[in-house]
């Protein structure tokens, strides 16, 4: 025998732990901690549109619901469908009386499909006289059929099963709904709103009042360091983080040191060392082409950018850096090696690599204010920031949940680009937009063309570098590159992607169009 989980309701915040606003990471994370409290955990996403379609948690054995939104990933709405699988509350008044103990599973079904409370516990004890509800007639109007009556407050709905026989616009609500013609509560909704009619109009848009975290929603949230709402990404080698509350924080790779980012961003919630180097024969091959073809001008991304398979403790796309010109060097020395690390914030969604200065990469070419990239003006070993990845944490991607989604925009003044290029758009929008900002500005034609072609990666490998993925291009058995706008083939691997690279910037693409990681270089 075990006891029911006890919440506490809260309108317009949330229902105990789950507070409106929170992020997908935060609310999943924290019921996966609790398996004995919350055993099934359903998700439902559109496979073809994960980040426009609402995403939606369903905990059938606690008997409620959460729907979060697609671009932003944040709990937008709670229902509570079956009110005999968790003792509910609130101001410690329970809204139905649930045994003291919970049946085993030997006992029979036990309280599921138990009925909320009657209006007359809501209206007289819980919540107070309100103004009329809404009703809904069944969808075939028939006597014996019932509609359900809406009764809304601030934050907070109740639906009432009301037989259509008896409704009538001109009577008293409250006579209504205390006749027999009237069932207890069906179901009962939080939001964040003045009333269910208000939060329909736009429930997955409307600003969330309360922060993504739930550390920050908590006490003692001045101990913890401001959530990123959004990441500016500026070219020549910068990244800006537009904060909650705090001022925004500017990343300049090769000058931006670790201790910067403590101090702006929080110690990190774990450090990843990169110890596999089985792809490093690619960094030979283009160290060979920079002797014989120099490093001027635009290049789609640089080979160690692609093949580099270990970038942080997720496994979640390319990387480890070295410098240009000390690579020889470093490949040839373990320590220095192992001081380069990625910061990994998943709480924030996204990784950092520390590791020894290098040429940022060019600035957009048509930036009204063109950002100068820095050219090495740390020592050389001394280390600081050369790459930030931007994790989309999009459903049924190989990596999902384990980072929060971190939303990016690409700066229109700085790229010379329309407005609109973020972390929503499609990769066929993006790669037109972003093949005609560089168009012209490559060191060769073949070098523009490499823009079209991807490195292709499969992550369910075991064997793979880094236990994460392979690469597939040239394989003979393997599914060809995706040329830009061509849909992958049926039946592909869901933890197949693709890399495409464009000057200082990484997409890594999944068969849907949708853009799951962009790493800045």
């Amino acid at each position: 025998m075990s006891r029911y989980p006890s919440l506490q309701i809260h309108p317009g915040k949330g229902l105990g732990f789950l507070i409106l606003g929170a992020s997908l990471h935060d609310v999943l994370t924290r019921l996966k901690a609790q398996p004995h409290l919350y055993p099934t955990i359903d998700i439902s996403f559109s496979p073809s549109q994960p980040l426009v379609a609402p995403v939606i948690l369903n905990l059938p054995t606690n008997g409620f619901r959460l729907r979060f939104d697609g671009p932003d990933q944040r709990l937008r709405l709670i229902e509570i469908l079956d009110f005999g699988k968790t003792q509910l509350s609130y101001k410690n008044i329970d809204l139905v009386k649930l045994p003291e103990e919970k049946p085993s599973s030997a006992d029979g079904p036990g309280q599921a499909n138990r009925q909320g409370p009657p209006f007359r516990h809501v209206y007289n004890r819980l919540m107070g006289p309100t103004f009329p509800g809404e009703y809904l007639p069944p969808k075939e109007v028939t006597d014996s059929q019932a509609g359900l009556y809406v009764l809304s407050y601030p934050g907070i709905a109740f639906t009432f099963p009301l037989q259509h026989s008896a409704w009538s616009p001109k009577a008293d609500f409250v006579s209504l709904l205390s006749s027999s013609a009237a069932a207890p509560a069906k179901s009962l909704a939080i939001f964040n709103a003045a009333s269910w009619h208000e939060a329909r109009q736009d429930l997955f848009t409307r600003p969330c009042p309360n922060p993504r975290s739930l550390a920050l929603s908590m006490k003692g949230k001045e101990h913890q360091p401001d959530e990123v709402d959004l990441v500016n990404v500026c070219g020549g080698g910068v990244v800006e983080l537009l904060r909650r509350a705090s001022s925004p924080f500017r990343i300049v790779l090769g000058e931006t040191t670790p201790q910067d980012l403590v101090a702006e961003l929080g110690p990190p919630d774990a450090i990843y060392r990169k110890n596999d180097h089985r792809l490093s024969i690619h960094k030979t091959r283009r160290r060979e082409q920079r002797l014989s073809h120099g490093s001027y001008g635009a290049s789609p991304a640089r080979s160690d950018d692609f093949f580099d398979a270990d970038h942080s403790s997720a496994h979640t796309t390319t990387d480890d850096s070295d410098a240009e010109d000390d690579i020889d060097s470093r490949d040839d020395d373990p320590g220095q090696s192992t001081a380069e690390c990625f910061y990994n914030y998943f709480h924030h969604g996204f990784d950092i690599f520390i590791s020894y200065p290098s040429n940022s990469s060019p600035p957009f070419p048509n930036a009204k204010h063109p950002i100068h990239p820095s050219v090495m003006t740390k020592a050389m070993d001394h280390l600081v920031a050369t790459k930030v990845l931007l994790h989309g944490n999009v459903p049924g991607s190989y990596p999902f949940n384990r980072y929060r989604r971190s939303r990016w925009v690409i700066d229109a003044e700085a790229s010379g680009t329309f407005e609109g290029l973020d972390s929503e758009t499609s990769f066929t929008t993006l790669s037109e937009e972003l093949r005609s900002v560089w168009k012209g500005n490559y060191v060769s034609e073949l070098a523009e063309k490499a823009t079209q072609n991807a490195i292709v990666l499969d992550r369910d490998w075991g064997d793979s570098p880094g236990s994460s993925y392979e690469v597939l291009e040239g394989w003979e058995d393997s599914e060809p590159p995706r040329k830009k706008g061509q849909p992958a083939q049926e039946g592909s691997s869901s933890g197949t992607t693709q890399i495409y690279g464009f000057p200082g910037l990484l997409f890594e693409v999944l068969k849907n169009d949708t853009v799951s990681c962009l790493t800045i270089y």
